[in-house]
């Protein structure tokens, strides 16, 4: 495929044919979408050279298209897996037309086209997204969850393979587009995946369990004496108790160990990446010491950082962006 979106004529314009124009009007549209929907995420691609934050914004448009469709609410569960086998085989023949360079598909989604575009251009495997795709897809197994039961993970491997399939493989991809050459890298990648996740879910504990998901192990609850109903009437306004407090606490300790790796993997990654994960890694660390400094209280209300912070982290990343460009 062309690399020709990258030259420029001396006005600084991009300079491209039919094809080139294809794909960067497809990275347009992920970027707007990354733009309008990506919470943190985007603040940490701002600071990437144009090539990887553009693949970023694919990558990240990907995800988002899977995530809602699994979480469209306005369809029945087996509708839902309908759309999500329906828009899989629509992927999958995209990425057999991109591979066969002799006849392009005219009608690709954006997001296939610019997927595959990034794919070629950072070597990321079929593989990683396949498995991407099959976290988002575990919401919509088959299972009692269609007649109405709550959604749960028996112990914490479970919670953690989990956490591994949609947010360590994004780590994985990720890296891919940073650049690496440690395979340490690999490791601490997934583990920061997994911090990032945990984080997730303690944040969203509440509007899980609206929607028939638990993401703490059951294992969790029983060790502290609670269970799915104590969630629910927790999210119906009771006030939490203290115990309460120390079994979410419990996981943020988990997800504190884990926030270790993104600090050892930052000095593996290219230098021109490191202020992307750097401010991806402190907006997420934040939201958790936010939730600590609440003492857990993530029934009330959601736990946020505000625009401000975040524009506070982004200016210092992107300072360490200039300086790193500068020491290369």
């Amino acid at each position: 495929m062309s690399q020709a979106i990258n030259a420029r004529n001396a006005r600084g314009e991009c300079v491209v044919g039919t094809a080139d124009a294809q794909i960067l009007a497809a990275y347009r549209y992920c970027r707007e979408v990354a733009r309008r929907e990506a919470k943190n995420f985007y603040w940490a691609f701002r600071v990437l050279p144009r090539p990887k934050s553009d693949a970023m914004c694919a990558v990240y448009a990907f995800m988002r298209r899977a995530d809602d469709i699994a979480d469209d609410e306005s369809k029945p569960m087996e509708a839902r897996r309908d759309a999500m086998a329906a828009w899989l085989e629509a992927w999958r023949a995209s990425r057999v037309s991109a591979a066969n360079s002799s006849s392009p598909r005219s009608n690709d989604d954006p997001i296939f086209r610019a997927l595959a575009h990034t794919q070629q251009r950072f070597n990321i495997p079929d593989d990683l997204l396949e498995e991407l795709v099959a976290g988002t897809t575990m919401d919509l197994k088959p299972c009692s969850l269609d007649s109405g039961a709550v959604q749960t993970y028996a112990t914490f491997d479970d919670l953690y393979r989990y956490c591994y399939l949609v947010a360590s493989v994004v780590g994985l991809v990720c890296i891919r587009i940073f650049g690496y050459t440690d395979p340490r890298a690999e490791k601490f990648a997934e583990e920061t995946g997994v911090a990032f996740q945990l984080t997730n879910i303690l944040r969203d504990v509440q509007e899980d369990i609206e929607r028939n998901r638990v993401y703490l192990p059951l294992d969790l609850l029983d060790e502290f004496g609670e269970s799915v109903d104590d969630l629910r009437s927790l999210a119906a306004g009771r006030a939490m108790t203290e115990r309460e407090r120390a079994m979410l606490a419990t996981l943020a300790i988990r997800a504190e160990k884990y926030y270790c790796s993104a600090h050892k993997l930052l000095p593996l990654l290219d230098r021109d990446s490191r202020a992307a994960m750097w401010v991806l890694a402190t907006i997420y660390h934040r939201l958790l010491s936010r939730i600590a400094v609440r003492r857990m209280e993530v029934f009330r209300e959601r736990v946020a950082l505000s625009t401000a912070e975040k524009l506070a982290v982004l200016l210092r990343g992107a300072t360490m962006a200039a300086w790193n460009r500068m020491a290369g």
